[in-house]
C-alpha cells in the first residue's frame, strides 16, 4: 500500500505548468511540523507535491504561500539526467486530494463566502441566528 496523509504550509505560491500534450498540472511544497521539538523548537519536513488536471487548476486559483492544506495521494520516486549530465532523484507526493484547510485571502480577513466557490452568502447577520437548547441535542 502506497498513502500519504500530510497537512502543512505551502512554502511558496503553486506553480501551474502545461505537459506537452495539454494536461495541466500544479506543483508546490508543504512545510510539514515534525512530531519532536529540537532546541525549543519544532523543525519542518518540506515535502514537494504535484497535482493533476482540474484539481492542479484549483491548487492554483485558491492556494497561496502560507495556506494551510491536507494532501492525500501516494509517494512517487523518479530520476533524470541533468544538463550537465549528472543523475538527479526526485521524491514527491502525488496528489489524489487535496483539502483546502485555510481560505483563499484569510491574510486580508476575508469571509469564508467570498473565498470559497459556489459557497451560499445568505445576507444573514449573528443577530438573526436563533439560540439552541443543548439539551435536545443527541450527542
Amino acid at each position: 500500500m502506497n498513502k500519504v496523509i500530510l497537512i502543512g504550509n505551502l512554502t511558496k505560491d503553486p506553480e501551474l505548468s502545461t505537459t506537452n500534450s495539454g494536461i495541466n498540472y500544479c506543483r508546490f511544497a508543504l512545510a510539514v511540523p515534525k512530531r519532536f521539538v529540537s532546541n525549543g523548537e519544532r523543525d519542518a519536513e518540506f515535502i514537494n507535491i504535484v497535482v493533476w488536471r482540474v484539481q492542479a487548476d484549483n491548487c492554483h486559483k485558491y492556494l497561496r504561500k502560507g495556506s494551510k492544506a491536507c494532501v492525500v495521494g501516494s509517494l512517487q520516486t523518479r530520476n533524470y539526467e541533468a544538463q550537465d549530465g549528472t543523475k538527479r532523484y526526485v521524491t514527491e507526493v502525488v496528489a489524489e486530494e487535496v483539502e483546502f484547510l485555510s481560505t483563499k485571502n484569510s491574510g486580508e480577513n476575508a469571509t469564508l463566502n467570498e473565498s470559497v466557490p459556489n459557497a451560499s452568502n445568505d445576507n444573514k447577520s449573528s443577530g438573526d441566528l436563533q439560540p439552541v437548547d443543548d439539551d435536545t441535542l443527541p450527542f
